[in-house]
């Protein structure tokens, strides 16, 4: 098998596991019907929260987060660990196996081809992806997400906090290669929110409540 077939094979898998969508299969099977149709219109858990279900939610989370960090690890596991050069970057194919393997299901996430391309926005499986090959770097986002969501209340906003520091973080714990993954994937997630930006700015994007209700 010849490196490109190899880079393929996990590509291809790791986008058919990420477009597996969690939070659609779960709302039917509970009787919520199609999530698709509440709400924000979002396949994620922030939409499936709105439900009211916090259990599905978490559900949803949950898979969200691992079917990016499987594809990453199962093709992290599976390259052989050789020597590798990404345009004069230094690496293994390993790890980029599982780099192309985790950001494929990142992509699956958003654009599933059993949903017409339309899927979630990404945050969760991209935290999956970083936190299976960086762990480090996973969990000072996580930390910043919090600080960002308990000071401001808004959980898309702590979600964009911490994937624009995420690549800012990569660069002085780990290396060029992910560096430049992960910020691609955090383009991609801007993109995916540019209806919560719009929102932001004109004061109109619904807060967190830390109240019980």
């Amino acid at each position: 098998m010849t490196i490109t077939e190899l880079f393929g094979l996990c590509a291809a898998g790791g986008y058919l596991l990420g477009s597996v969508p969690f939070g659609l299969v779960l709302c039917y099977l509970a009787g919520y019907g199609d999530i698709r149709k509440i709400g924000s219109g979002n396949i994620g858990a922030t939409n499936v929260l709105r439900t009211g279900n916090k259990t599905l939610a978490l559900a949803t989370l949950l898979l969200d987060v691992f079917k990016a960090g499987l594809a990453a690890y199962a093709a992290r596991r599976w390259c052989p660990d050789t020597a590798y050069s990404l345009w004069g970057m230094p690496t293994t194919t390993a790890v980029l196996g599982g780099l192309i393997a985790g950001g494929a299901a990142v992509i699956g996430h958003n654009f599933p081809l059993w949903l017409k391309f339309k899927g979630g926005k990404g945050v969760a499986s991209s935290f999956g992806l970083v936190l299976v090959l960086t762990p480090k770097i996973a969990l000072a986002a996580l930390l910043i997400w919090l600080i960002t969501a308990f000071a401001f209340r808004y959980s898309s906003l702590a979600a964009i906090v911490a994937a624009v520091l995420t690549p800012v973080l990569t660069w002085y714990w780990s290396d060029a290669v992910h560096t430049v993954v992960y910020t691609a994937i955090v383009a991609l997630i801007l993109v995916r929110h540019h209806a919560n930006f719009a929102r932001l700015f004109k004061g109109q994007e619904s807060k967190i409540s830390f109240k019980k209700k």
